[in-house]
């Protein structure tokens, strides 16, 4: 296999050193003439993405900076839909392994897991497969509410991702614009198509719909 080895490009998001070193070593034994890049905050990752795109495969923290919650895998399942994401988070809740699911990505592999079974997750979704934490039930307990704003999410632009990433951290129109290098005109056009495709009046609407999908995300994540 050393020739498809070679060609593995990975991506390791995550805002600790440690588990980062952790994880680069777990791949790297498996993958020993893997490329492998680190980043410790979502802007980083964006960044790094924008100049090299063609990476075999993103291993995403939920809760890293810049990134809240669910956001930054919406984020890049819009906007890079060819290069699976792996989520790698503490919160090993069956909900939350469901919704990250649903909101595209290719595996789960909790803080907790053996180096070992970390191997096994990565190879699985290189080979183009799925990846989840055995003996935990992901069928059981769906919410229809849930599962209608995430269907929604999944309509916005890597754009409308962006802006409703801010708005969610409480930013004001003229802040995103400055952020985006964009017009406040456009800020505002893209909050009333989000509002549109979310089913909601306000912006504040918007936000709580987003918690709604992250709720028992916080109460349970050390990571």
């Amino acid at each position: 296999m050393g020739d498809a080895e070679a060609a593995f490009r990975l991506v390791i998001a995550d805002d600790h050193p440690l588990f980062r070193g952790a994880l680069r070593e777990a791949v790297a034994g498996q993958f020993p003439a893997a490329e492998i890049a680190e980043v410790g905050t979502f802007d980083d990752l964006h960044a790094l993405l924008e100049r090299e795109p063609d990476f075999d495969l993103i291993l995403l923290d939920l809760t890293m900076p810049g990134a809240r919650g669910f956001s930054g895998l919406i984020y890049l399942r819009a906007q890079y839909a060819g290069v699976p994401v792996v989520v790698v988070s503490g919160n090993e809740e069956p909900a939350v392994i469901r919704r990250c699911l649903d909101l595209g990505a290719s595996g789960f592999i909790p803080k907790t897991m053996g180096t070992a079974a970390m191997r096994e997750a990565v190879a699985t979704v290189l080979a183009g497969g799925t990846a989840t934490p055995p003996d935990i039930d992901l069928g059981s307990g769906r919410d229809s509410e849930t599962d209608a704003i995430i269907s929604r999410l999944a309509t916005l632009t890597p754009q409308q991702v962006r802006v409703l990433m801010m708005l969610a951290e409480g930013r004001l129109n003229k802040q995103i614009a400055y952020e985006l290098g964009v017009s406040e005109a456009t800020v505002k056009a893209h909050v009333s198509a989000i509002l549109q495709k979310l089913g909601v009046e306000s912006r504040t609407q918007a936000v709580i719909a987003v918690s709604k999908v992250e709720a028992g995300l916080w109460s349970t994540n050390q990571a």
